[in-house]
């Protein structure tokens, strides 16, 4: 069922994909949001640079006392093992930072079906969310990836 799924935003705390800071994730059961998730993470090394904090707001004393990324996984594993997962630009930054972490930490990949709703838009998130007025407090994950559930949704429905 398409309007089954997870949606995800992954924040980073500079370029290197693998320096994960905040997941959000939003999981929809047949059209309806059923749970959100929202875990901030320790980076390796608790490295930001100062750019990257400008934009999500995220700093290394927020996450200090956070769990890397491996600690968690089994909390987020659920949401995309076997499922649709959806992401804005997903094919080019949240399905490759997902990988690219999970091999750092020697975790395995799982299986999953990829949805980008940039692909789908081709739009970037801040615009369409002003276009069909959907909150959005941008580059929080949370609400990066709620944003994200609320417009694969609405396409599915003008599909």
């Amino acid at each position: 069922m398409k309007s089954t799924f997870t949606a995800i935003d992954f924040e980073t705390a500079q370029y290197a994909r693998t320096s994960i800071c905040q997941v959000g994730l939003v999981r929809v059961e047949a059209g309806v949001i059923v749970r959100e998730l929202s875990l901030l993470v320790q980076p390796p090394d608790n490295y930001y640079r100062r750019d990257f904090i400008g934009i999500h707001g995220i700093t290394p004393q927020a996450t200090a006392k956070s769990p890397t990324f491996a600690g968690v996984w089994p909390q987020v594993e659920p949401f995309i093992t076997g499922q649709r997962v959806v992401a804005h630009n997903g094919f080019r930054f949240d399905f490759a930072v997902l990988k690219e972490t999970l091999g750092l930490y020697g975790l395995p990949v799982p299986a999953f079906d990829k949805v980008c709703t940039l692909r789908i838009y081709r739009k970037s998130l801040a615009v369409l969310c002003a276009e069909h007025r959907i909150p959005l407090n941008h580059h929080d994950a949370l609400s990066d990836a709620r944003a994200c559930a609320e417009l694969y949704l609405r396409s599915l429905k003008a599909a």
